[in-house]
């Protein structure tokens, strides 16, 4: 057989080779740092055996390739750490992810503590160096093997693989998991790993499934490179919007009022506010918006008609499931669609008519799984700039782009649009009972969808099983400080819900025609958002976005009266401005005032009150020197008009 290796060369060999026994014939050097090859493009384990003409590429440390072997087996040694320390617990699954790795179990949860325990174990198993060796077994000798360990969640995964699967395990010294790798050669290599984290995790993502423990942890192949990951992972901390937006007081929760049910304070509620007033202004006498105020619940009879009932009812919260006593079953909506439908239905519609976009600020509530809610990011209540336009096939390509464009604008304004990626959400052809429509339907729309961002110069990547039961959907995603990725704003095709409510529109001809739909958001989940820019601005955020824009204050109680005067001066212009009178130093209040990341203060005392000026200090400028009031008012003024984003002034010298 003829090897191709990747500088172009080749070797040829009488009969079959494993990629290590072929890396030790090209270099003994090579075989030593060897961590996986790369056969015909598909990364594998060193063990595998290659046994007709293949292109090759000999994986080592120095490529980006070889961090998930690593990671892979660092989650083996850690599953082994965790058997050891507690046999009784259950292995389940361990896969390398983005950044990391983590190991899912059936015991207790896991403290801190546990975890340094664990570390401390990782590291002697990795010092007893044993090899990784590999090995097959027929699916009833994989069965029996896992079924006398007493693991039954592998004796599940065995059971699930397809007819004529390969069944391989690895064992590092005595313990062995079901795996399909690749592995690292040896436990000794995983030397530079930290566990990071704990969380609660359902077996197989279903809430009805066994509640796991899942350990989140990283390794490296440098210790240079675990000390930099996890300096990044102490800012992303200090970044966290769960953290940093209880820290400022913007919001918090209560266990008597339930997860997942956020409560706002003054301060939150105004830069929620504020957003919400920009997007119905901007939405309504820019981009030709009606808006829509409908109900917060509404009879099972309209989700069935939806389609939500059979699709969507585990996600909602049913007020009253039981139809015996006579009443109405109720439920809180999930979504606005099937309501502006109506709207839209009051009256008849001509072509002349579309597209009509309506819009409505609307209050949703979805039934969460306990263990996906985190923050602000995923609740059980929250308020989206949700809108539904109807229109004709032939206006489709346009509104789309529409759509896109004002997505972008919006997270423009923001400055938060470098942060996002595209996505293509499609049905699951391997699933097809969770949607409506024939296969027909869904290539149909999706290809549309996809021409339209190719036409539209848009990069995307595309994902099996992430549309709506009724249509495909261009998702626009990004990433929160752990590099988990959320979707932020969603357009959505839908060419079948005419057809269920009977909508029409007259057309040309003066015929009785079903009309497209395309369900969007503008900004997306004012909580969701919300949460972005605190992890994004890092709590800094622009100046028309704060809920306190400036703080006056006065060098002592003599000058109380003139910094009154300075703040309904710029209340009068709608700043939001507050005055410290406090008995304090000013120099305490200067200090309080940067910790608040506010965007100005304003220090007045003699010379300010006789020249009518305030002593200006900011986050963009540092010390601004004095100016006349009005000129202060004219300038902050603009720029919160105009959502002007400023640069920061740099950490060392905002002092």
């Amino acid at each position: 057989m003829k090897i191709t290796l990747k500088d172009g060369s080749f070797k040829e060999y009488a009969s079959a080779m494993s990629v290590i026994d072929i890396a030790k014939d090209i270099s003994e050097g090579l075989a030593r740092v060897a961590c996986a090859g790369e056969v015909n493009g598909k990364v594998v384990d060193l063990r595998t055996v290659i046994s007709e003409d293949a292109s090759l590429n000999i994986i080592t440390e120095r490529d980006e390739a070889a961090l998930p072997v690593l990671r892979h087996t660092a989650s083996h040694v850690l599953a082994e750490a965790v058997k050891r320390l507690r046999p009784d617990a259950k292995v389940t699954i361990g896969p390398a992810v983005e950044d990391g790795f983590y190991y899912d179990f059936l015991t207790d949860p896991f403290s801190r503590e546990d975890l340094d325990a664990l570390e401390a174990e990782m590291k002697k198993i990795a010092k007893e160096g044993h090899e990784i060796s590999r090995f097959t077994l027929s699916r009833d000798e994989a069965v029996k093997f896992m079924k006398e360990k007493d693991e039954p969640f592998k004796v599940e995964l065995i059971n699930d693989l397809p007819e004529g699967a390969e069944i391989s395990f690895y064992d590092q010294g005595g313990f062995v998991d079901l795996c399909a790798g690749p592995h690292l050669m040896s436990v000794k290599q995983v030397k530079n790993f930290k566990l990071t984290s704990s969380s609660m995790a359902y077996w197989r993502g279903d809430s009805n499934r066994d509640r796991l423990q899942r350990i989140y942890g990283s390794a490296f192949f440098k210790k240079e490179d675990l000390e930099e990951y996890l300096k990044k992972l102490e800012e992303a901390k200090m970044r966290d919007h769960n953290k940093l937006g209880r820290d400022m007081k913007l919001f918090l929760t209560a266990d008597v009022i339930g997860q997942g049910l956020p409560l706002f304070t003054p301060k939150g509620t105004k830069m929620i506010m504020k957003l919400q007033r920009w997007i119905e202004d901007l939405e309504d006498k820019e981009w030709g918006y009606v808006r829509t105020r409908t109900p917060l619940m509404a009879k099972s009879d309209l989700y069935k008609i939806s389609g939500h009932w059979d699709h969507y009812m585990d996600g909602m919260f049913v007020l009253n499931k039981d139809e015996a006593d006579g009443k109405e079953v109720m439920a809180l909506r999930p979504m606005t669609c099937p309501f502006q439908y109506y709207v839209y239905m009051n009256e008849q519609h001509s072509y002349r008519d579309l597209p009509y976009r309506m819009s409505e600020t609307s209050t949703l509530f979805r039934n969460e799984d306990s263990g996906e809610m985190h923050g602000l990011t995923r609740v059980r209540q929250f308020t989206i700039t949700e809108a539904h336009i109807i229109l004709t096939p032939e206006q489709a390509e346009e509104e789309l782009t529409r759509c896109v464009d004002l997505a972008h604008y919006v997270m423009k304004t923001l400055g938060i649009d470098g942060d996002v990626t595209y996505r293509l959400s499609k049905w699951d052809p391997a699933n097809k009972s969770k949607y409506e429509g024939d296969e027909n339907y869904w290539n149909s729309t999706q290809d549309y969808l996809r021409a339209v961002m190719k036409k539209n110069g848009i990069k995307f990547t595309e994902a099996d099983g992430e549309a709506a039961f009724y249509g495909p959907k261009i998702d626009i995603q990004a990433k929160n400080v752990y590099g988990k990725e959320d979707t932020m704003v969603t357009i959505q095709l839908d060419c079948s819900s005419a057809e269920k409510f009977g909508m029409t529109y007259i057309n040309e001809n003066g015929e009785k025609v079903r009309p497209w739909i395309i369900h969007r958001t503008s900004m997306g989940c004012y909580e969701r958002t919300l949460a972005w820019l605190i992890e994004h601005y890092a709590g800094k955020f622009p100046t028309w976005l704060c809920p306190e824009q400036v703080r006056v204050l006065p060098i002592s109680e003599k000058y109380s009266e003139y910094a009154e005067k300075v703040c309904a001066a710029l209340k009068a212009h709608d700043v939001d401005a507050t005055v410290d009178n406090r008995s304090e130093k000013i120099g305490y209040k200067i200090r309080e005032a940067r910790l608040d990341r506010l965007p100005y203060w304003l220090v007045v005392g003699e010379q300010e009150e006789a020249g009518n000026l305030v002593a200006v200090s900011s986050r963009f400028a540092g010390n601004e020197g004095q100016k006349p009031l009005d000129d202060f008012i004219a300038q902050i003024y603009d720029e919160i008009k105009n959502k002007v984003i400023r640069e920061e002034l740099p950490k060392e010298e905002n002092k």
